[in-house]
This record gives structure tokens, C-alpha cells and sequence, in this order.
């Protein structure tokens, strides 16, 4: 699991002021290979400050579950499971995030899927050394993908892998569960303000004082750092966005994004940004990916039904174009908003 391919939302956090006994106190850690961030509003800094260590103690406990880049996760182990007819018994991490993965696969219509591991691991190694997979080596990884080759035993926590060589890729799912984590820990102890940033998925709960909510703003298509004019105020939800900014692989003049159509084995090629905005971190992270693949119309109903907010802009010759989904342009702070 590679954190920071989605950095794509920068939170701009604005109030500093005092309200009552709560005070803006912010922390920063690397995490996966990135930053992740914490800010919250606490009575004091020794309080504040052991809520973040604690936060940061369950993210270390996640990463060892999830991560395929760690040999010894229990991701892997599970994987190493894969073709010997052996149940693997699974952590509640774990098997929440496998079920979680499996809905997100049907309410997608499978285009989101995290059985596609072989696929992915063989383009991100390709990455790495430059070089283009042939048509046949990508033919044979997806052979090795999807859930009709996965079994599930609720009474157990356990999983079954029945091909030899399947690969689980959390990549686009793991980041928002972490981060709804934190957040959901938080809130057990008694925060009721809070934003959590890990790479640009983003989970925040109630707001900064004396402001309407959280402030985040969303990058330019094919930019690291240009922002769109417009921000976006946020409370009580997940935000995430997508893109082709940072893991990217060109051949023959085209660029392909590191989102991997689980259909045809490639990265999408659009030049476009998907940002959604969703009730929890786990559905905004992996909504945003399967938005990213599906065309336009279908992404705006599937988002309509899960009763998030769907952003996607295209770069096309020179020019932004927007669409959005039900009610996207409530959540833009000014009154210039672009054409949606």
C-alpha cells in the first residue's frame, strides 16, 4: 500500500482563535512514506498531545496490517495463504476491510477492485523501471483477479484465496479507512473537532472555531501545486480526489494513470481530477477510484446512490470543463463558482 499517490487535496486549516478551554493544536508524522496529518481542538497541549500519540500508535497498527509493501503485514500473509486450500484467519481490521472491499466491488459494478493486485503490483514495479508491460504479461495477471475466487466465513473471521499467486491491493481503499479510524477514535474521547490527512484523503468532524467549517481546497488537473479558485468548506464528512499527477507511466506520447482499469489491466488515460465527498474516509477514498474509470454519467449515479458528492474536472485542449453531481456547488465558499 503506497500512501501519498493521492495527495490531491491540500486542507487549508485558518482559525487560531481560543474558544473556551479549546485550542487549535496541529501534529505531523510520517506515515507510508508520507505526511499525516492531525488537527484538533482540545482543552490542552499534554491532552492533545496524547490523543495524537495514541492516534498514531493505532495507525502503526493498521499499516502493519494492510501494507503490501511490509513482508511480514498480515495483507501478505494472507496472500502467501492464496492456492493451498488453506482459511486464513483474519484480524477484525482485516476482515472489515475485506467485506468493505467486496461492496465496493458489487456497488461499483467491479470497478472497483482490490483482487486486481496482481495487475497493480506488476505496472508499479513497471513504474519503477520505466518500461511497458506487453499486452500478454498484463493477459496472464488478470487471470489471477477477482472475488469469485475469494470466500469469506463470517462465524470465523476467516478467508479463503483459492488461486495460486492472487494479490490483495488496498491502495485505493486503506488510506480512508485510516483515516475514518483516527477520526472515529477521536471522537470516542471526546473531540468534537477534528480534521485527519493522510496524502489527501481527508476526514474531518465538526469545524474550526468561529468558522463555518473546514477549509480544502482541490488541485488543477496535471498539477502539483495550482489550485481551482474555488474551495470547498467542509464539516462532519470525508473529502478525497483522484489523479494522474504523481504515479504515472507515458508510452508512445500517452500518459497512464497508476488507476488501473480492472477490466483491461491498464491505467485510465482521461487528463481529469475526481473529487468526492462522502459521509465516511472509506467510501470517499475508494468511490474516487471507481469514479475515475467509469464514464461520467455513471459516475454521477453511483455517487447519487452511496448519497455522496461527485467533482470530476477534465483538462480538454487548454480548457476545464466540470461536472458534478446533486448538490456539489453547496459545499464552494464563494459566489463565483465555476459552471457545474
Amino acid at each position: 500500500m503506497r500512501v501519498g499517490q493521492f495527495f490531491l487535496l491540500i486542507p487549508v486549516v485558518l482559525s487560531q482563535y481560543v474558544y473556551s478551554q479549546d485550542q487549535r493544536y496541529s501534529f505531523t508524522e510520517n506515515k507510508m512514506g508520507s505526511p499525516f496529518s492531525i488537527v484538533l481542538f482540545d482543552r490542552d497541549s499534554v491532552h492533545a498531545s496524547f490523543l495524537a500519540k495514541k492516534s498514531f500508535a493505532r495507525v502503526d497498527s493498521l499499516v502493519r496490517i494492510f501494507s503490501d509493501y511490509r513482508n511480514d503485514s498480515e495483507l501478505n500473509q494472507l496472500c502467501r495463504s492464496a492456492g493451498t486450500g488453506r482459511w486464513f484467519h483474519c484480524s477484525p481490521a482485516l476482515f472489515e476491510l475485506m467485506v468493505l472491499s467486496y461492496v465496493a466491488f458489487k456497488k461499483s459494478k467491479h470497478m472497483f477492485d482490490v483482487t486486481v493486485g496482481p495487475v497493480t503490483h506488476a505496472w508499479r514495479k513497471a513504474r519503477k523501471e520505466n518500461i511497458f508491460l506487453a499486452s500478454d504479461s498484463v493477459k496472464s495477471k488478470l487471470k489471477l483477479k477477482g472475488f469469485d475466487k475469494v470466500q469469506f466465513d463470517q462465524a470465523t473471521h476467516s478467508i479463503l484465496l483459492k488461486q495460486k499467486g492472487m494479490q490483495i491491493d488496498f491502495g485505493g481503499i486503506a488510506q480512508g479507512y485510516i483515516a475514518q479510524q483516527v477520526i472515529n477514535f477521536l471522537k470516542s474521547e471526546g473531540i468534537k473537532n477534528a480534521l485527519v490527512n493522510v496524502s489527501g484523503d481527508i476526514v474531518c468532524i465538526g469545524k474550526p472555531i468561529d468558522k463555518k467549517g473546514w477549509t480544502v481546497a482541490i488541485n488543477y488537473p496535471e498539477s502539483e501545486t495550482e489550485l481551482l479558485s474555488k474551495t470547498l468548506t467542509l464539516t462532519n464528512c470525508a473529502v478525497t480526489t483522484s489523479g494522474d499527477v504523481y504515479q504515472f507511466i507515458i508510452h508512445h506520447e500517452k500518459k497512464y494513470s497508476h488507476i488501473v482499469d480492472p477490466k483491461t489491466g491498464y491505467g485510465i488515460t482521461s487528463q481529469r481530477n475526481v473529487t468526492v465527498i462522502a459521509p465516511d474516509g472509506t467510501l470517499a477514498d475508494w468511490l474516487t477510484k471507481a469514479c475515475s474509470i467509469l464514464p461520467t454519467r455513471q459516475a454521477k449515479k453511483l455517487a447519487d446512490s452511496l448519497h455522496a458528492y461527485l467533482l470530476i474536472v477534465e483538462l480538454k485542449k487548454g480548457k476545464l470543463i466540470f461536472h458534478s453531481s446533486k448538490n456539489f456547488a453547496q459545499h464552494w465558499t464563494s459566489d463565483s463558482n465555476p459552471q457545474l
